[in-house]
């Protein structure tokens, strides 16, 4: 008698990926989860030995649902081993739009981190923007050359002066129709309504290799990024010298400095090959748009002045109300702002922590105004002062920093002078102060009662007034002020008044008007 084996044949399509065969009495299923990696899966069948004869019902039952659970067990391994092949790319889209100032380097810098956290396959710098402060922009240059995540720059539709700097710093820049890109020289920002001032050739020669550096780490040509700087440079058949480089998205194409040209976000994401990624649109948080708000140059100078005001104000009047609460939370706004984008440190508190110090010394406790005073005021402009440059700020900028906080200080002091002056004569001011009189006819007095009665007395004045002296009054003699005037002596006097422990006499004329 041979002996035999029985094999259960599974349908030829039982799963995509699935190969069987079997080997002695062990069915083997070898199952290929679609990145390369086999996953081998096997049952025991047992031995049927014998005659060939036809399986009984028991047999085919469990051959066909063992088979059933083994495709079942072959799906959720695949599903479960390539998790990759189901999920979408992610993009961080990040606005880089209006004016580059202090509070858009943190809101860059957050989504930056969240990005590299998510393990996204970019971030798109939609840029379009005519330029801003250049410490800002050097800042999220930093960031976007050791960022981990490929950066890619979509110029929609100009990237100008520090938005160019951002621009260079990111592994792909994608420019749209009608774009421009250049035009970075470094100026001075006047007063309102006057025009920009170049700065010092020192400042430009930063800058220009700032923008040069950047370029050599993204493979571009530094001459069109050093031209964009400096007018000096000349590149022949590009720009001649004494002109500053602006390039549009044609020439930009033309000389390399750009890769690519899209309309779209969409059509930046085909540029990349990312067309089916999800986009995430980058919004700033309200504490950022509050701190971009407490920033702006405009009102940092309006905190500092009501800042001032409220504490100039308070230590004029007694106790502590609400010009006092005003002047804190000015300035606990305008340090709070400027700290969180690292304008702020503890050396800049303690200058202005000092400066106040010295100034409420001079005010409570030393009298008059000398060298208390004059280091608190320097203390407290340089503190002040301080927080509003920025690392490497140049003179112009240190003196423009100054200006700053030295006009908002005399707009305080003038506020304050016409507030004291003012305040008692409108309705709000009268009530919080107190007009209760004491007249003299109900029985106040502040003079003694043996220097009252030397009241509207005459006599004649012993020794010269000038002003202080002495009189002989109804037989004494009095220690008398006159009331402004010089009196000699041998002229008779009158009391007009008693002040205190002052009698105030004048000289008495007689009736042809000589003493």
């Amino acid at each position: 008698m041979r002996k035999t084996r029985r094999f259960c044949h599974a349908p030829a399509d039982l799963h995509t990926g699935v190969r069987r065969t079997r080997l002695q009495n062990v069915d083997i299923v070898v199952v290929n989860d679609g990145v390369g990696k086999a996953i081998t899966l096997a049952r025991m069948v047992g031995p049927v030995i014998g005659q060939a004869e036809p399986p009984t019902w028991w047999q085919r039952w469990t051959c066909r649902w063992s088979e059933v659970l083994l495709a079942l067990l072959a799906t959720l391994v695949l599903s479960g081993s390539s998790p990759a092949a189901t999920e979408r790319s992610v993009v961080y889209v990040i606005p880089i739009e209006g004016v580059i100032d202090l509070g858009l380097a943190p809101f860059t810098l957050r989504v930056l981190e969240e990005a590299a956290r998510a393990g996204a396959a970019a971030v798109i710098l939609e840029v379009n923007t005519f330029g801003g402060r250049v410490d800002a922009a050097v800042i999220i240059r930093d960031a976007l050359l050791q960022a981990p995540v490929r950066m890619v720059a979509f110029v929609n539709k100009r990237a100008i002066s520090a938005g160019a700097l951002i621009t260079l710093a990111a592994e792909t820049i994608v420019m749209a129709g009608g774009g421009t890109i250049g035009a970075a020289m470094p100026v001075e920002m006047g007063a309102p309504g006057t025009p920009a001032q170049p700065v010092a050739e020192k400042t430009v020669s930063y800058l220009r290799k700032e923008f040069r550096a950047t370029a050599e780490s993204r493979k571009r040509p530094p001459l069109l990024a050093e031209a964009m700087v400096d007018a000096d440079v000349e590149i022949p058949g590009v720009i001649d010298k004494g002109k500053l480089l602006t390039l549009t998205t044609e020439e930009a194409l033309q000389h390399q400095l750009a890769d690519g040209r899209a309309e779209s976000l969409e059509a930046v994401l085909q540029f990349v090959h990312l067309s089916g990624a999800e986009v995430r649109r980058a919004s700033q948080t309200w504490a950022e748009t509050l701190v971009r708000f407490l920033t702006h140059p405009v009102m940092s100078s309006l905190l500092m002045t009501l800042g001032i005001l409220g504490i100039i104000v308070e230590l004029r009047t007694p106790g502590f109300g609400v010009p006092g609460v005003l002047g804190l939370l000015s300035l606990g706004l305008f340090f709070w702002g400027h700290g969180l984008v690292r304008l702020v440190g503890w050396e800049e508190l303690l200058l202005v922590g000092a400066g106040l110090l010295l100034l409420a010394l001079e005010v409570f406790v030393i009298p008059g105004f000398g060298l208390a005073g004059a280091l608190g005021l320097t203390a407290l402009v340089a503190g002040l002062g301080l927080s509003v440059m920025g690392s490497g700020a140049t003179w112009p900028a240190i003196v423009a920093a100054m200006g700053r906080v030295v006009l908002s200080l005399l707009l305080a002091i003038a506020a304050s002078l016409a507030m004291l002056r003012l305040l008692p004569r409108l309705p709000f001011g009268r009530r919080l102060i107190l007009e209760t009189e004491l007249p003299g006819d109900a029985g106040y007095a502040s003079a003694p009662e043996s220097d009252r009665r030397w009241l509207d007395k005459c006599g004649t004045a012993v020794s010269p007034l000038r002003p202080a002296g002495i009189a002989h009054l109804d037989g004494e003699r009095v220690d008398v002020v006159s009331d402004g005037e010089f009196i000699e002596a041998g002229d008779p006097i009158h009391v007009v008044r008693v002040d205190g422990n002052r009698i105030v006499v004048r000289r008495l004329y007689d009736t042809e008007g000589k003493g």
